[in-house]
């Protein structure tokens, strides 16, 4: 009976103890705070950024129609196939229009021939004249000749250069270095003038245009960088940099279109693909941020709790990138302010509270 007693006296001692310590390691200080570890509000030399969303757009693209009517000869490319300036395309009734082109070149000689006769008989006529053989009317028929010859001749020259001309345009070319998209014609097909033969793109160099909020447009230059990321390269980032900026804002979107060139190196990127990425506003911005820990979220609200004097005190804040560690504060705290960074659990708005190193009042936690 009075070793059962003593075991009980024992328990109860060892009891009592464990739950002193307890008590000691949760209960506020002996001023009535709530034991807190702080951390200061920092400013560090962050980039000023915002996440953008777009479309990488060919620089140039262009529908390739007949300059000429007739019938397609021949096709030299297909889709997919990449094409440089002046490379010939496909080939236009050729031979009818290298007929049309010798006989204006014909036309031209006879022309000329034409007009060197009327000149050398005007020529001898004015000399006739100085010894008064010919008469007046001569001459003035005379010249009129030789004027009449060569107006015949710039028609003639002026028939020829178009004659030429269609006769180029009979083989269709490149206008700029690109890919070929789609092949619309075919051998055998009659075209008139106007009617599309290829589509081609220009994708060596892309357009990323995308929408930048209103708010941003003080910021926004050319030569800005750009960076961003498309779906079929994870985890690899692409640079570009701002030459095209909106001069309006869309009333809907309350937004403006900016559109940065990127090299699109080995022709990785496709156009018309989606891409995400950030614009770079400005650089070695001086910026707020806080340890992670700091960050308490509920119901949708972010905030912090921030110690003034000795109570902590709730505040919204607006968050940003997430870098080393670290959280980006837009809105709501400056530099040299206090927050707190654990036994934010136990804190309401406005209570008093007791700061501790970051141990203690990690061993008070637990």
């Amino acid at each position: 009976m009075k070793k059962n007693l003593s075991r009980l006296i024992v328990s109860a001692l060892v009891v009592l103890t464990g739950c002193s310590k307890s008590s000691t390691a949760v209960k506020p200080m002996a001023d009535g705070g709530i034991p807190v570890a702080v951390a200061p509000v920092e400013s560090v030399l962050l980039d000023r950024s915002i996440s953008i969303i777009g479309t990488l757009f060919a620089k140039d693209e262009a529908t390739i129609g007949a300059q000429v009517e007739g019938q397609v000869e021949k096709t030299r490319v297909d889709f997919g196939d990449r094409v440089t300036t002046g490379q010939e395309l496909a080939l236009i009734d050729t031979t009818s229009y290298e007929a049309l082109a010798r006989q204006s070149a014909a036309n031209v000689a006879r022309t000329k021939a034409s007009a060197l006769n009327a000149e050398q008989n005007l020529k001898r006529i004015q000399d006739l004249q100085k010894d008064k053989i010919s008469s007046a009317s001569e001459l003035d028929k005379a010249v009129a000749d030789a004027e009449q010859a060569r107006a015949e001749v710039k028609s003639a020259e002026a028939a020829d250069a178009i004659a030429q001309l269609n006769l180029e345009r009979s083989h269709v070319r490149a206008p700029f270095d690109a890919a070929v998209a789609d092949r619309i014609a075919s051998a055998g097909d009659y075209l008139k003038i106007g009617a599309p033969l290829f589509r081609v793109v220009n994708d060596s160099v892309l357009k990323f245009i995308f929408q930048v909020p209103e708010r941003n447009s003080s910021f926004v230059t050319k030569k800005l960088p750009v960076q961003f990321s498309v779906d079929n390269y994870p985890g690899e980032t692409f640079t570009g940099s701002v030459y095209l900026i909106s001069p309006s804002v869309s009333t809907a979107s309350r937004a403006f279109g900016v559109g940065a060139l990127v090299t699109n190196t080995n022709f990785r990127l496709k156009a018309n693909t989606f891409a995400r990425g950030s614009l770079t506003l400005e650089r070695a911005v001086p910026t707020p941020v806080i340890p992670l820990e700091a960050i308490v979220t509920f119901a949708g609200v972010t905030k912090v709790f921030v110690v003034e004097g000795n109570k902590a005190h709730a505040r919204a804040v607006k968050v940003g990138r997430i870098q080393e560690g670290q959280q980006e504060i837009l809105e709501g705290l400056k530099a040299g302010e206090s927050v707190v960074v654990s036994g934010q659990s136990k804190l309401s708005d406005g209570a008093a509270v007791v700061m501790q190193t970051t141990a203690a009042a990690g061993e008070a936690k637990r």
